[in-house]
């Protein structure tokens, strides 16, 4: 179904269920988020990437103003929805100073494959505790999905971009089992050669081989 919303297009990625804390300046959106409060509508943040406005993006709900200044700066805490397709894009909205565009939202599946996340934890373990970050691992609630984890996993702008656009959660999962697949080894062999490089030049306490 398609629905034309305000749009802060943004060199991010926001995933459904993250919670985004923005700091608004700029006087067009200022101007998209009072429209969106006085009117209780969403917006929708599309991601900037490759100095263009992204076909894909996260629609997002203004949960409250955290804080207003003087100057009609405001900070307000969001949260991402649903990932929308944009079909046509406007710089300016009809009639305001901010972006709009008439959007599809995507139809996903959150169907998951156990074995598939079972290894992801595995191999998310491995990942953090070499990282010296595992209360990452330890605040992992059993029912986590892709998007939980995606700012997580090393992953750049376009990687993340590229997952935001998969549409079945089974699809997301084998991604990041493979990116994890792919960067878990490398950063065990990095700790390894970090290690190696730390103890080089210690005394060092070696048995003379018998010959």
């Amino acid at each position: 179904m398609a629905k034309y919303l305000p749009l802060f297009p943004l060199s991010i990625v926001v995933f459904p269920g993250e919670k985004l804390n923005l700091h608004i300046f700029e006087p067009r959106y200022k101007q998209l988020v009072i429209d969106c409060l006085e009117q209780e509508k969403t917006f929708g943040i599309p991601s900037f990437i490759k100095n263009g406005v992204g076909t894909y993006g996260t629609e997002i709900e203004i949960l409250e103003v955290e804080k207003k200044y003087g100057n009609g700066e405001m900070d307000i805490r969001t949260k991402g929805l649903e990932v929308f397709k944009v079909l046509h894009f406007d710089k300016m909205a009809p009639g305001r100073l901010y972006a709009g565009g008439e959007v599809e939202l995507i139809e996903n599946s959150y169907e998951e494959d156990v074995i598939t996340k079972i290894k992801i934890k595995e191999h998310l373990k491995k990942l953090y505790e070499s990282l010296g970050l595992e209360t990452f691992y330890l605040d992992l609630p059993d029912n986590f999905t892709s998007y939980d984890v995606a700012h997580h996993l090393g992953l750049n702008t376009e990687q993340e971009y590229t997952l935001l656009q998969i549409e079945t959660e089974a699809e997301r999962q084998e991604a990041i089992l493979q990116h994890l697949l792919q960067i878990v080894p490398i950063v065990l062999e990095t700790e390894r050669l970090k290690e190696r490089v730390r103890l080089n030049g210690h005394f060092k306490n070696l048995t003379p081989p018998n010959f």
